[in-house]
């Protein structure tokens, strides 16, 4: 039987590529026969570049120090691709593990912009910025900065970095923004949030970044009025992905949106993967109502469903109903905290109880 283990990362514990190595440890030991392949995947999050290096031949990584979310110096790797693509991952320059503790406030994206800059100066054709993780709720403002761009309040002073000061903005001078690459940029966004509402950036992922419901308003508030004076479309599917970036990069730069986790699922090759398959098993830190919404776990399960391969669902934790047979590793290790600190060896154990509770499909033609 042949098995593919697709799963993302298990977002502050592991890595999908580790993950993927445990649940197909744990298969092995119990059917050693078994033909396991392991294809780590991302929607746009954490891991991504790790995915886009292993599947495109000829990927380069450079290297360089930016500003992180809380305003220390961070290492922030980037990938050219042959032909002139940079790949950039704002977890690495802006994200939330940067932070020693949660700033929903002052946490900004200023990083992002100057490796986004570096980019540039390398001389990119295009820009592809992967847009899940951040720290922030600043609508790519800091970002937009380091590239140029002026937020100024009512006496035209600079804002000070940080999503808390977007309701003091008076005014927007993008006269100074570097201009996009030939080629544009696209945004691989994990989620279809707008930017503002009770579906969007500070009302749905604030909570995440530490803002308490007093915060999220402000933050609202904040967003509210950076989409008043810059434009574009704050109704945007994804407009609202790593706390209002998206949106600031398709209004001040034409930037497209573009579902993360199937484009790479489609860089990774899984539809080959999933060619002759028995089996499928995907995963991730939590199972919730977004899963289905843009993440790689959904699509997982959507590809295989269309290709006629049974799938299994592992998740640290289950929130929401779960396909028949999902395996919370919260469950298997007596609660979240265990599990969190060894995840290795939960996810080898649900490897072990999925392959000793498959039944051998019949060979595909």
């Amino acid at each position: 039987m042949r098995v593919v283990i697709a799963p993302d990362s298990f977002k502050g514990s592991i890595g999908a590529a580790d993950a993927a190595q445990a649940m197909a440890d744990g298969w092995l030991a119990v059917r050693a026969g078994d033909e396991v392949t392991c294809l780590p995947l991302a929607d746009g999050g954490e891991g991504t570049l790790d995915v886009i290096a292993a599947a495109v031949s000829g990927a380069r990584w450079q290297q360089v120090t930016v500003t992180g979310p809380g305003g220390q110096p961070a290492d922030c790797p980037w990938l050219t691709l042959p032909g002139g693509t940079a790949v950039i991952e704002l977890a690495r320059a802006s994200g939330l593990p940067l932070l020693a503790r949660p700033d929903p406030l002052g946490a900004h994206t200023t990083g992002l912009g100057q490796v986004t800059a570096a980019a540039l100066a390398d001389g990119a054709r295009e820009i592809v910025i992967t847009l899940g993780g951040s720290a922030s709720t600043d609508g790519g403002t800091g970002a937009l900065a380091a590239l140029g761009a002026r937020f100024l309040d009512a006496a035209g002073r600079p804002l000070r970095p940080g999503g808390g000061a977007l309701p003091g903005l008076a005014a927007v001078d993008v006269s100074g923004l570097r201009p996009a690459p030939p080629g544009g940029a696209r945004l691989l966004a994990d989620v279809e949030a707008p930017l503002l509402g009770p579906a969007g950036a500070a009302a749905v992922f604030g909570p995440q970044k530490g803002a308490s419901p007093q915060q999220i308003r402000l933050l609202e508030q904040g967003l509210a009025r950076l989409a008043a004076l810059l434009g574009g479309d704050p109704d945007a599917p994804g407009a609202g992905a790593a706390g209002g970036t998206g949106y600031g990069f398709a209004a001040a730069w034409g930037a497209v949106f573009r579902p993360g986790a199937a484009e790479l699922c489609r860089i990774a090759g899984l539809d080959r993967a999933l060619a002759g398959a028995g089996l499928v098993i995907t995963g991730e830190g939590r199972w919730d109502d977004t899963s289905v919404a843009g993440k790689v776990t959904g699509k997982v399960l959507g590809m295989a469903r269309w290709a006629g391969v049974p799938a299994a669902l592992v998740a640290g934790q289950i929130a929401t109903p779960a396909p028949a047979g999902a395996i919370a590793l919260a469950d298997l290790a007596g609660g979240a905290e265990a599990a969190l600190a060894d995840p290795g060896r939960w996810l080898r154990q649900a490897g072990q109880q999925l392959a000793a509770s498959v039944r051998e499909q019949a060979p595909r033609h």
